[in-house]
């Protein structure tokens, strides 16, 4: 049996999750209101600006967002009627393969990337020490890493 929270950690637990919150609502904010673009279409065209040549084949697109590609196809759709990415054909059969950038697509992410910098370090990183800095990376990675390997056990044990 698991050990029940004590008072102090339940509000540790609450006022953590209450930053994410407000620090993720106040980011998102700013992409809107300064760029025009959601999180989503921001993640979507940050991968592919991450991508070789700016494209990606729409599971590839998928797998990097952790999203399902029926979320992914509806996405991009949105995102084409914007003119922020292109449907990448195959020449023999016309069947689609990929998504890249548009020009306008690329020049928007570009804009976005550097605002979107500046957001970050004026929310969260102005706010830390080094040293605060250095303990929040060391958890964190604790946390991926734990919730990670439980996942390949889980995987594991279903295989």
């Amino acid at each position: 049996m698991t050990k029940p929270l004590e008072p102090a950690e339940w509000e540790l637990w609450h006022i953590w999750m209450q930053a994410q919150r407000l620090l993720a609502r106040e980011l998102d904010r700013h992409l809107q209101q300064d760029y025009g673009i959601s999180k989503a279409e921001f993640s979507v065209l940050v991968s592919l600006h991450q991508a070789a040549g700016g494209q990606l084949r729409v599971g590839e697109l998928a797998e990097s967002l952790a999203w399902d590609k029926g979320r992914v196809a509806h996405q991009l759709t949105r995102m084409e009627g914007r003119a922020l990415v292109k449907r990448i054909d195959n020449g023999s059969t016309g069947r689609r393969i990929g998504v890249g950038l548009t020009p306008q697509g690329r020049s928007a992410v570009q804009k976005a990337i550097q605002g979107h910098e500046g957001n970050i370090r004026r929310y969260f990183f102005d706010q830390l020490t080094p040293e605060q800095a250095a303990v929040i990376q060391v958890w964190s990675r604790q946390v991926v890493d734990r919730i990670e390997a439980s996942g390949d056990e889980a995987a594991e044990d279903a295989g």
